[in-house]
């Protein structure tokens, strides 16, 4: 069923699961991203590896998979322990994986780990609201919990 993304939720976990399980994920303890604007597109895709015989057309190649990366929009809200997390992640000398969580408006959830890269800030004109994009670089599959029934 579609639906909009009004109700998402995304949050970060200082912790990491001991397993790649939704019941390991659900397990952590999350801090809730205040002032999210967008979480924007995730999930793996696997790079093309081409051959190309001297007597034949080009074959293709599933090679390595890349799982993805995250970069949310968000209003710069110093105050918000959620914010303040990604910003802690971000530090160049933070080499820590973190847990994510999304959580979709029907309530099932989507989790991975990853690392932060950066949390650049955007200040625009007099009429926008200064926002933030940290650079989030996901290292696990995503992991799907169904919505409740």
């Amino acid at each position: 069923m579609s639906t909009t993304a009004a109700g998402s939720k995304l949050a970060i976990s200082a912790g990491i699961p001991t397993a790649q399980t939704d019941t390991a994920y659900a397990a952590l303890t999350y801090t809730t991203v205040g002032g999210v604007e967008s979480i924007g597109g995730f999930g793996a895709t696997t790079e093309v590896v081409t051959f190309t015989p001297l007597d034949g057309a080009v074959e293709k190649y599933k090679g390595p998979t890349n799982y993805g990366q995250l970069s949310p929009t968000m209003k710069v809200d110093d105050s918000d322990a959620g914010q303040a997390l990604i910003q802690t992640a971000s530090a160049p000398t933070n080499t820590d994986q973190y847990a994510f969580r999304v959580t979709k408006p029907d309530g099932s959830l989507r989790f991975f780990q990853a690392r932060v890269f950066g949390f650049p800030e955007t200040i625009g004109a007099a009429n926008t609201v200064i926002t933030a994009a940290p650079a989030i670089e996901i290292n696990t599959a995503v992991v799907k919990k169904a919505a409740p029934v």
